[in-house]
Order: C-alpha cells, then structure tokens, then sequence
C-alpha cells in the first residue's frame, strides 16, 4: 500500500478542484491511499504554518503532490507559509527520496504558472525529493495538457464559479498527473 498526500492551498475553490482530480487519478491505482490536505488560514499564525497533524501525514507519505493558485507570478502567499514551515523536515531529510510533483491553476492560458512549478521543484530538491513531471504530449484531442505544460499539471480559471472552471479537460490533466505519480510510486515500492 502507497500513500500520496496532496497538501494544497485554495483560495476560491479552483484549486481545490482541481486538487480532487488529482486524486481521483491517484486513487485509480490500485493500493494507493490518498490524503487531500488543505491549507487554511487558521493554520497560520504570525505569518506561520502551524499544524502537527499535517506535518505528520506528509512525513508518512511516499509521495507529496504540491498545489496552488499562481498569483502575481508565484504560489500563493499561503502555500510560502507552509513551505517556509517545512524548514524542520529539511534540516532532519526527513521528506528525502519521496517522490514529488506539483500543479497551479491561474486565470489566463499562461498565467506563470511555470514559475509556481519551479517554486514546487525547487522545494522538492531542497527537500532531496525525485520530481514526476506530467509526462504527456500537449494539446491531445481529449484535452489533456491543453496548456503545454510539462513540469506539472496546469489549468485555467478566472472568476468563473467552481462548477465550471477548471474545465473537464483541465481536470482530466490533472487526474493524468496523480495516476502518473501513483504508478511511479507503486514500481518503485516494489
């Protein structure tokens, strides 16, 4: 059996959406137990990321999947708390050698996301962890990877309500991304 944990941070519900495919294509892999962990404000206190319970879902991981909206060009303020928070994992390696990946959703087509992807891959290496990209080809007639994006799963939403963006395809890159990371995870713990 395999756990991935999804640590994710939503600010209008987007994310969050696009976060449930996510698992939805992890939890298509047989013996894969999922953990969809949100980041909320509460959980944040002097500008900090606080919450034990967390932590120690992710530390028994084997693989985490980082989420969030770009804004401004970045993740979500929200999301830098809880990664400057996991400065105690790093200093004891205690997330080395998980596996690793990431997805971003902003209004426009690029948005730069990729640069909230680079944020994610920069903290996975810092943390010693192996990064799964997306893996697919772009623009397939089903819709998967529609945005071109390689380093991870990206989508599109603006202010549209949560019924309708992500789109259906955006959710079904996302759902390629947790099957892909549940697949590596399950070869690589046999």
């Amino acid at each position: 059996m395999s756990t991935i944990s999804i640590i994710y941070f939503s600010g209008a519900g987007h994310t969050g959406k696009l976060a449930e495919a996510v698992a939805k294509g992890a939890e298509s892999v047989a013996g894969t137990s999922v953990h969809l962990l949100a980041i909320h404000g509460e959980d944040i206190e002097q500008g900090r990321y606080k919450n034990d319970e967390v932590f120690a879902r992710l530390e028994a991981s084997d693989a985490i999947i980082f989420g969030a909206p770009t804004y401004m060009g970045g993740p979500a303020a929200q999301f830098k708390a809880f990664a400057d928070a996991t400065g105690g994992k790093w200093f004891t390696s205690a997330w080395r050698d998980k596996i690793a990946s990431g997805f971003s959703i902003s209004n426009s087509p690029s948005g730069d996301k990729f640069s909230t992807l680079q944020y994610f891959q920069t903290l996975a290496m810092q943390h010693g962890m192996i990064w799964i990209g997306l893996g697919e080809l772009p623009m397939q007639p089903n819709g998967v990877n529609r945005l071109g994006s390689f380093a991870g799963a990206t989508a599109q939403a603006g202010q549209e309500p949560v019924e309708v963006a992500p789109n259906e395809a955006d959710k079904l890159t996302g759902e390629v991304l947790g099957k892909r990371v549940a697949e590596f995870v399950s070869k690589l713990l046999k």
